[in-house]
């Protein structure tokens, strides 16, 4: 999971500490209940396990047979994940070792697509990860039907680290961990966005095919979002955290229209920035907990909160996490994101024109007994395009941070797959 604990504590203590003060949407009271249709297997984050801990996903569509496209996830140390439409497991990739003994193992972190990248003299669909334990993005060749699984590793070898100067930066795990991609229509070229963890940090990478058939990459620029903000009352916020760590952000993905990013900073809100990363960042929606002064406890590793100044956002409880786009053709659609803290999903317009309104409010509840709903979502990945006869109407596959039935005490985690169709149905 993403929260940290010192998050985890906060929000709690915050939900409790606001619930009489805060004023919530209307739509709060009757928020829709979507159950889900399928679930991947549980994940367990111990030695047991394979230290697997599901985090972020994406939908890859398979143009020539809809009914076999893939969902290509993440599972931290325990490295990738890839699933048919039924939730099964069709291939494992462990996260590489770190380079040596002492250092940090690889740390799958966030997954995106990138489709039609020019490679080998061809084209290819790729997904691209940002290992968190190496700082560095890795690159996987999408075939569906390829001898022992569709995912081959084209990283280039000689891929840098995206933040660090050296190993034992890397080993202080302020290293790459939120990523979209995108590609620039005017001239062909595509990118990942990458954020870094306990920073403000975000770099653009250009993705670069080598002659020998890999990728490698290249920093384009970076800039920093905010990490403390001033309010109305004329004083200075700064969310509350374990010293020496800013507000990150995770979640973020690139409208490929016009080339907008939304960026979730995990205790803020959500900000629209160019995806180039040019111009003026925009926060179109803050947390409810924006501007609530909190004091840390090293001994507690827990964030106390103070009285809320009243600055704070109505619809999304922090984490501000897994971000995602439903597309229409005419421009129409919306933007997902996941509202860890009450574990629900807000949908803004996907319109700028529009200011990217709210829209409407949903949950993952529980199918049965053996199907749970969704909680503490880290990830989230739409997909408007019918996938066969199960999922005609378009799919959503959310991260589900809490996984029942568990096993004991061993943390469980895993994925959820929605009908699309049954969410548009509740937003509209």
């Amino acid at each position: 999971m993403t929260i940290r604990a010192i998050a985890r504590a906060s929000t709690l203590v915050l939900c409790t500490a606001l619930a009489a003060s805060v004023v919530l949407p209307a739509q709060a009271s009757s928020i829709s209940g979507i159950r889900p249709k399928a679930e991947t297997a549980p994940l367990f984050d111990d030695e047991a396990g394979g230290n697997a801990n599901a985090d972020d996903p994406a939908i890859w569509r398979n143009a020539a047979d809809p009914g076999r496209s893939l969902v290509v996830a993440t599972a931290k140390q325990g490295g990738l994940r890839v699933y048919d439409l039924d939730a099964r497991q069709v291939q494992s990739i462990p996260a590489p070792a770190g380079p040596g003994a002492d250092d940090k193992p690889g740390r799958f972190n966030n997954v995106d697509l990138v489709q039609g990248l020019p490679l080998g003299g061809g084209r290819a669909d790729v997904a691209v990860v940002s290992d968190r334990g190496n700082d560095r993005l890795r690159i996987y060749r999408i075939d569906r039907d390829k001898p022992g699984g569709p995912l081959t590793d084209i990283t280039d070898p000689g891929v840098r680290p995206v933040f660090s100067a050296d190993q034992a930066e890397i080993n202080e795990q302020k290293t790459a961990y939120g990523l979209a991609t995108w590609t620039d229509r005017s001239t062909g070229r595509s990118y990942a966005v990458v954020s870094r963890r306990n920073r403000t940090s975000l770099a653009l990478l250009e993705l670069i095919a080598t002659p020998n058939g890999t990728v490698d990459y290249r920093q384009v620029r970076a800039i920093d979002l905010p990490s403390s903000f001033r309010l109305p009352n004329g004083t200075s916020w700064t969310p509350c955290a374990e010293p020496g760590e800013l507000p990150q952000v995770e979640g973020m993905v690139v409208d490929p229209a016009d080339g907008t990013l939304y960026a979730g900073q995990e205790d803020v809100g959500i900000w629209r920035i160019d995806a180039g990363l040019t111009g003026t960042p925009e926060l179109i929606d803050k947390v409810r907990e924006y501007g609530v002064p909190g004091t840390y406890d090293a001994q507690t590793e827990e964030c106390t909160p103070g009285a809320d100044p009243g600055y704070g956002g109505k619809r999304l409880t922090a984490d501000v996490e897994g971000l995602t786009l439903v597309t229409e053709p005419d421009g129409d659609g919306y933007l997902l994101a996941s509202s860890q803290g009450d574990n629900t999903f807000v949908a803004y317009d996907r319109e700028r024109d529009d200011d990217n309104e709210f829209e409407g409010a949903f949950r993952i509840t529980a199918a049965s007994t053996a199907l749970d709903g969704s909680e503490v979502c880290d990830g989230a990945a739409a997909l408007n395009a019918p996938l066969g006869s199960r999922y005609p109407h378009g799919l959503l596959v959310v991260q589900d941070g809490k996984e029942t039935p568990g096993d004991g005490d061993r943390e469980a985690t895993g994925f959820k797959f929605v009908d699309l169709g049954k969410v548009l149905d509740a937003i509209d």
